[in-house]
């Protein structure tokens, strides 16, 4: 784990409630798994806590620890650094995904509702004229608000699942469209599943909180935002590659479309890239997800899975090895 997060991760509450699970066998962070030092660690624990910044757990970090039986990761995705291999050598494993989507989802309620009111261009013109809003301003968007509002969720991720309980506080119609959601799932949730082209074409908003995989890429292409209504908000909080970012460029260039972006393809933006000034776009600097006095929130989440495991009781949120062509 990264030695700067280490402190925001295990804040001194979080921090007590780890040392007296377990034993600490290493006062701070591992960063190199190959050095005589970490070898050392690693041919005595039985479980490892990871964070961002984890080196890659492969054979030969493997082998080095034998009585290696559980992974615990006090971030996100695990696929930047974790091996197929440790899941065939039966080793468990489990990620705080669900307590960094606390965040995200809060955001993209936040980007939904905001991106509905056209607050941002709204914004931008009032701060460029210092003047009331004009009954101009106002004819220029088809509908402003999230009144009778129809949101298109895509992907019930542990953000999409939160997202849609938020939005359950909104006087709109909701749609989601998940292939991995069955419809006796829906119908149980009371979540209105729709296929991904009547989403895209009914929606006022869209949100993205899909994974990125190789059947995800610019799952928003160039027909989907084709289909599109004028005037419809596009809000990525997940992986900016999700987005045909040439196709959406033209779409907002040509101001058919709005969008708050948090994530894009590439990121940064070339600094010269059409976005960076566009009225209708909001684009921030990757901040959805857990930062600041939220990370402890990460903590916490690994601290009491790594107590369900000292009880010999299953993780609360395992990540599996055939669940993870489909997850973040």
């Amino acid at each position: 784990m990264d030695p700067s997060h280490v402190e925001s991760v295990f804040p001194p509450d979080v921090r007590a409630r780890l040392l007296t699970t377990a034993e600490l066998l290493c006062p701070g962070p591992v960063t190199d798994f190959s050095s005589a030092a970490a070898r050392s660690v690693l041919a005595e624990v039985d479980v490892l806590v990871t964070g961002w910044g984890c080196p890659e757990i492969g054979t030969e970090a493997l082998d080095a620890a034998p009585n290696l039986r559980a992974v615990i990761h006090a971030a996100g995705t695990v696929k930047t650094f974790l091996s197929p291999e440790v899941h065939s050598r039966g080793i468990v494993v489990s990620s705080a995904a669900a307590a960094n989507a606390v965040p995200v989802a809060e955001f993209a309620f936040a980007a939904i509702v905001f991106g509905a009111k056209r607050a941002f261009s709204l914004a931008g013109s009032f701060r460029s004229r210092r003047t009331h809003r004009t009954p101009a301003d106002l004819a220029a968007h088809p509908w402003l608000g999230t009144h009778r509002l129809t949101v298109g969720i895509i992907g019930a991720s542990y953000t999409g699942r939160r997202l849609l309980g938020m939005l359950g506080m909104l006087d709109a119609t909701v749609l989601l469209y998940d292939p991995y959601v069955s419809r006796a799932e829906a119908e149980r949730e009371g979540w209105t599943l729709v296929d991904l082209d009547i989403l895209a074409a009914t929606s006022d908003v869209v949100s993205i909180h899909a994974p990125h995989t190789p059947d995800t890429h610019h799952l928003l292409d160039r027909r989907l935002l084709d289909l599109m209504r004028p005037g419809t908000v596009v809000v990525n909080t997940a992986r900016g590659a999700l987005v045909d970012t040439d196709a959406l460029t033209e779409q907002l260039v040509a101001g058919r479309l709005d969008a708050v972006l948090d994530v894009t393809s590439p990121e940064p933006l070339p600094p010269d890239h059409p976005l960076w000034t566009l009225p209708n776009v909001f684009l921030t600097p990757h901040l959805a997800g857990a930062l600041g006095n939220e990370v402890g929130r990460l903590g916490a989440l690994a601290v009491d899975e790594l107590a369900r495991y000292a009880r010999g009781e299953p993780f609360l949120y395992p990540v599996r090895h055939e669940d993870l062509a489909r997850r973040a």
